[in-house]
């Protein structure tokens, strides 16, 4: 371009940004011929970066870098067959016994060689990458998977401000989603024009997925030569370190952002929108890092992609049953035109509008942003001559109406649905003029600052200067918008023409589906009272007076819950302890005796499992014949660590009634005799002794851990529920997380915001957070005990000094590591929400 010619918004479009002529300085760049034998370009600061002769132009690359390193490259250019997916090579150590991040690609005639200096960072790509897309790949919904994402690059890379910017049709970009430093304004709701982002910058995010810029002010560090013997600057579209275009640089200046990141969001082939990062100093990311979030986007935009259509799929089937629900409904109904005029809300809810409206019978009905009744019958008369029977549409009413008719005040755009082949009737759908709908959710007596380029690269003067080439257009209407329409069209045309015969066909397929409802709901209520009547007809004591077997029986309904969810929750397996507590808690009333014996034994997910299973069983089954089954009964349980290792595990029942061996076996004895051996690999013994039944199994030292060598007696307790309380409002409370895995972070933080903690600090580590408490004071705190490097004691005793409370969590079984003195809630790692919620609850409401 020109020098003379003033470099602005209304041309950056035809700036040459794929052949800069120059490359970012966090790196340096060698420019071979295919084949990476000869030098044919470099940066300016390759000699100097690299440690290299000044002259290499024309040199070979084995003389440049060493035999050994051109020999590494030259294999990684041969296998480079996509540009966009550059072969990397870390950690390359270099004869200037430096070591370098090396990206290689081959395009348009050249092998491109990127250096970066490898940075501190150890973080393994491949293993963040797959940490990242685990938090995300259950996600169900296209909302929470924007929601959360924000969070985790957040967490991942710490640029102060993460955003989803999503395209819209006409090319503008709006912020769906975002997490940022508590201190900046928020840019969520907030729309850019389209002319923000160039359309040659468009097809490069497609090109090239990965966008760092990281420092806005750099200088550019210029490609010697400029232009080959032919005369071509050499095309960067590819490469990482491309330098920024001036007017990118004065844009993002004067938003006080120095430094950006961005990642495509490539839906069907197409750009969907952005995952852009932006950094109020300079920040450059590491290859690894670099991988990691590329990775994650890509992963993303498949998801994204695969949410959008299960949702479309998922629209497709409400309107569906809300028009099928509308048709059983009309087979009823012998006023039509009544029935048609009181479903707006209902027809609105299907298809998203400002307003809909029925012209039926000459009389107009309308709800939310409509026109008046002289306009309605103007537009209705109009539709009947063009629309031929079928649906209209348009987003831009002024330009698709013919003279002389003028569209309504404020509408902008309209989905006309005809009620029949030849009638004058329609349902609208419409909406308003899109600038009247748009957020500008920065503060709006913010100024930004203005550069030598002008005001017009401001993102407020910007998006003011589009707002005025938008005027007079409505949000256009999407396929999924159109497919709904006729959809409602097919149901109301039917019914229009053919309601006598709906009638009776409807009417037969609502007894039909009332008795399928009918059947299931008798179903699903005796599955409930037979619970019930499980649970009310364990055993309790003769002379119980109701208030105390109410208690009892409340007890029981809760051990059992735990019971089940311990099995549900235990991925990596539990303390074989925990488990007999759970099973045997409900039996443990009156006088009956149930002690446990043995050392910490630590089960896997699969024996913990398996053990669920067959010590509910022997647990239920010495309730309804055995040691539990009558006042005075008795249940030991002790186990121990062989000397192979194995954990032996002895069950004796006492003061029961007398035990005799089962005529036949059922599954519940199929289950005891047959699991551990066929599951685990270990043994089991039942022995129905007259005294009371025995049983021994034994687990291979396979499927458990040692936890402790001293054994601990311990009888069976029921718990007393927590005291009741109110909880607080929390949208006001002050929170200070510290927790050193920015992942389980992230979880903490997405937890606590869906139940109404706005205001959340988080630390990686006590010397951090001794920082925050010197700037604020926390109303609670939740600390991570073990934070790697050290623990999070300092921040437990200036917590205590200040008198602000806290709760500790470990992943560890015991509490050796917490002091005896601090006598504070401890939460077990992974987090359970309702645990966490709770005991936080507990705390702000007694304070």
């Amino acid at each position: 371009m020109p020098e003379s010619q003033t470099v602005d918004l209304s041309n950056c479009d035809r700036e040459p940004i794929h052949v800069p002529g120059s490359i970012q300085p966090h790196g340096c760049l060698i420019a071979c011929d295919p084949s990476g034998t000869s030098v044919l370009r470099h940066s300016a600061n390759a000699p100097a970066m690299l440690e290299i002769p000044e002259d290499l132009n024309g040199q070979r690359l084995d003389e440049v870098l060493g035999g050994e390193v051109a020999h590494t490259l030259r294999n990684a250019i041969a296998t480079s067959s996509d540009p966009a997916r550059p072969a990397l090579r870390h950690n390359v150590l270099l004869p200037c016994g430096q070591r370098f991040d090396v990206s290689i690609h081959v395009f348009d005639g050249n092998a491109i060689l990127e250096f970066e200096p490898v940075m501190g960072d150890t973080d393994q790509p491949l293993e963040v990458a797959r940490m990242l897309i685990s938090r995300v790949r259950n996600i169900g919904t296209v909302d929470q998977l924007v929601e959360r994402s924000t969070r985790l690059i957040h967490a991942l890379l710490g640029y102060d401000r993460v955003m989803i910017y999503r395209f819209e049709k006409d090319g503008a970009g709006k912020v769906i989603s975002e997490h940022k430093r508590r201190d900046l304004e928020s840019f969520k709701g907030q729309y850019f024009p389209a002319s923000d982002i160039p359309k040659q910058a468009r097809i490069l995010y497609i090109k090239n997925t990965i966008r760092v810029i990281s420092n806005a002010d750099n200088t550019r560090v210029n490609i010697l030569p400029e232009l080959d013997e032919a005369g071509h600057p050499l095309d960067l579209s590819f490469a990482h370190l491309r330098s920024v275009s001036p007017v990118h640089c004065e844009y993002l200046r004067n938003m006080g952002v120095s430094a950006s990141m961005s990642i495509s969001i490539i839906v069907d082939g197409e750009l969907w929108g952005l995952i852009a990062c932006h950094h109020y100093s300079p920040k450059s990311l590491s290859m690894p890092q670099r991988i990691a979030a590329e990775t994650f986007g890509e992963f993303f935009s498949l998801h994204l992609s695969a949410l959008r259509q299960k949702e479309v799929g998922e629209k497709s089937r409400e309107v569906r049953v809300a028009l099928d629900r509308f048709l059983q409904v009309a087979s009823h109904q012998a006023d039509i035109r009544a029935l048609f005029r009181t479903s707006l809300d209902e027809f609105r809810a299907m298809l998203p509008s400002d307003g809909v409206g029925l012209w039926l019978g000459g009389v107009w009905t309308a709800i939310g942003a409509t026109p008046r009744q002289d306009e309605a019958a103007v537009l209705a008369e109009m539709l009947a001559e063009i629309s031929a029977g079928k649906v209209w549409q348009s987003h831009k009413l002024s330009a698709d109406l013919p003279d002389p008719v003028r569209p309504p005040d404020g509408i902008c755009g309209v989905v006309a649905v005809p009620l029949s082949q030849r009638s004058r009737d329609y349902l609208f759908f419409f909406r308003r003029e899109v600038v009247q709908t748009l957020n500008w959710a920065g503060n709006p007596d913010k100024s930004y600052s203005v550069g030598p380029l002008g005001d017009r690269l401001t993102p407020r003067k910007s998006f003011a200067l589009w707002k005025e080439t938008v005027r007079d257009q409505a949000q256009p209407w999407s396929e999924a918008d159109m497919e709904v329409a006729d959809a409602i069209r097919s149901v109301l045309v039917e019914i229009v023409l053919h309601h006598n015969e709906l009638i009776a066909d409807e009417r037969g397929k609502a007894d039909v589906r009332q008795r399928m409802l009918n059947e299931e709901l008798n179903h699903r209520v005796k599955n409930i009272l037979s619970v019930i009547k499980s649970l009310i007809g364990s055993p309790t004591e003769t002379q119980q007076d109701l208030e105390s077997y109410v208690e009892s029986l409340k007890g029981r309904v809760q051990a059992l819950s735990l019971a089940h969810d311990q099995i549900v929750r235990s991925g990596d397996g539990g303390m074989l302890r925990e488990l007999l507590q759970a099973e045997l808690r409900p039996y443990q009333t009156g006088d009956r005796d149930i002690l446990l014996q043995g050392p910490p034994v630590w089960l896997d997910a699969r024996s913990f499992s398996v053990m669920a299973l067959v010590l509910h069983e022997m647990a239920t089954n010495a309730a309804k014949y055995g040691g539990l089954s009558v006042s005075g009964g008795n249940l030991s349980v002790r186990w121990c660590r062989g000397e192979t290792d194995d954990c032996e595990i002895w069950w004796s029942e006492s003061g029961g009634p007398a035990v005799t061996a089962p005529v036949r076996k059922g599954f519940g004895s199929v289950l005891i005799g047959r699991s551990v051996s066929y599951e685990l690999g270990g043994r089991s013994q039942i022995d129905y002794h007259e005294g009371g039944l025995q049983g021994y199994f034994c687990i291979p030292p396979r499927h458990i851990q040692a936890g402790g060598d001293d054994d601990e007696i311990q009888s069976v307790e029921v718990e007393a529920d927590d005291e009741t309380f109110a909880r607080p409002d929390f949208s006001e409370v002050e929170l200070l997380l510290v927790e050193d895995q920015m992942l389980i972070a992230a979880d903490v933080e997405t937890i606590l915001a869906d139940h109404g903690f706005d205001r959340v600090t988080t630390a990686p580590s006590a010397a951090e957070a001794l920082r925050h408490l010197e700037r604020y004071t926390p109303h609670i705190a939740i600390l991570d005990v073990n934070l790697g490097n050290g623990t999070s004691m300092p921040v437990a005793q200036e917590l205590l000094r200040r008198e602000i409370p806290f709760v500790f969590a470990t992943g560890y079984s015991d509490r050796s590591i917490i002091p005896e003195n601090l006598d504070v809630p401890v939460l077990r790692k992974p987090y359970e929400t309702s645990a966490l919620i709770h005991a936080l609850g507990k705390i702000l409401a007694s304070r």
